[in-house]
């Protein structure tokens, strides 16, 4: 069984818009805490391939004023939106290689969209210059307060019962929960219909207002909504239990088999870099993600810091893009 795909009704868009634009403001009311010495040189842009509001741009968001403080330059957040982060990407594969445009990417762009994608124009393997990790993440699977089904398996009980009923949304074509979604159905032996947004904070939105009936999602993102009673957590997409939602079961728990799915943030620049720029941004990362306030952050919603070098960035795609071959074998999007 699969999912066909469908996209976003018009209807929700002032309501998505409203959302969009509160969660952007948090988001950077969130990184506004953290006191910056003076900033001086060149303006440095963070390139996000998801919409404000969402868990790429708001850790984005979070981490850039602490990179600004240790790189002592300015640095802001710029989204561009498409192709499931792959017009981001594109973007600074064309930038001038001079650490002025630094990629804020999430895995799936890296690993899952290569294979899966017609519309990525980059090899992420040969195209980039791998600077450093950030964070690692696991997906949560959350629905509208309102369905009739309360768990996991009265929800594929109700898919079952009623084949492509049942909408879930996603932070783009090939997204890591487009994918976490694609591997639920065939697990389940359901069929689903997929409906891509340009990033998770509008999907939230449609999901709240019932537009669509679930969505997986970064437990990062999803964190507040579920503690504030706006959706129901089912289950998250790790073997193990999430510290950060203790209470929700894994999907292995509830009889998904062969179920792990998860991801990652990193920093990527233009291929072309020198030596020394490429290990300042790298150092200065290091520095950031020893920060304790913006640890406690990201763990208290369920994030991984990931300290470690470029090397072990590069390292972790190039592992993970082999084996999302194999898993999307005979899948493409346009």
């Amino acid at each position: 069984m699969t999912s066909t795909n469908r996209t976003p009704s018009k209807r929700s868009f002032s309501r998505r818009v409203g959302l969009l634009a509160a969660g952007a403001a948090l988001a950077c009311l969130a990184g506004s805490s953290w006191a910056q010495t003076q900033s001086t040189g060149p303006t440095v842009k963070l390139i996000v391939g998801y919409a404000a509001g969402g868990p790429v741009d708001s850790a984005a968001r979070v981490f850039a004023p602490v990179f600004s403080r240790e790189l002592g330059q300015p640095v802001i957040v710029e989204n561009r939106l498409g192709a499931g982060g792959a017009v981001a990407g594109n973007s600074v594969v064309k930038a001038a290689p001079n650490g002025q445009e630094i990629y804020f990417a999430a895995s799936p762009t890296m690993t899952i969209s290569p294979h899966v994608l017609k519309a990525m124009t980059f090899d992420p393997l040969k195209d980039l210059t791998p600077l450093a990790p950030i964070l690692s993440y696991a997906n949560v699977l959350v629905i509208n307060q309102n369905q009739p089904f309360k768990t996991l398996p009265e929800l594929v009980a109700h898919a079952k019962a009623n084949p492509g009923q049942l909408a879930y949304g996603s932070a783009g074509m090939g997204a890591s929960n487009h994918l976490s979604g694609e591997l639920f159905a065939r697990r389940a032996g359901i069929t689903m219909t997929h409906v891509p947004y340009k990033g998770n904070a509008p999907a939230m939105t449609d999901v709240m207002g019932g537009q669509i009936q679930m969505m997986f999602d970064i437990v990062g993102g999803a964190k507040s909504y579920i503690d504030g009673g706006k959706v129901r957590a089912l289950a998250v997409t790790s073997k193990e239990r999430n510290p950060a939602l203790p209470q929700l079961p894994s999907m292995a728990e509830l009889g998904i088999r062969d179920y792990d799915i998860g991801g990652w943030y990193g920093l990527y620049g233009p291929l072309g870099m020198n030596v020394d720029a490429s290990q300042r941004i790298a150092a200065a990362t290091a520095r950031a993600l020893q920060d304790a306030e913006l640890r406690k952050r990201w763990i208290d919603q369920g994030y991984v810091i990931w300290s470690g070098k470029a090397a072990d960035l590069a390292e972790r795609m190039r592992r993970e893009h082999a084996l999302w071959a194999e898993v999307t074998k005979g899948m493409a999007f346009e």
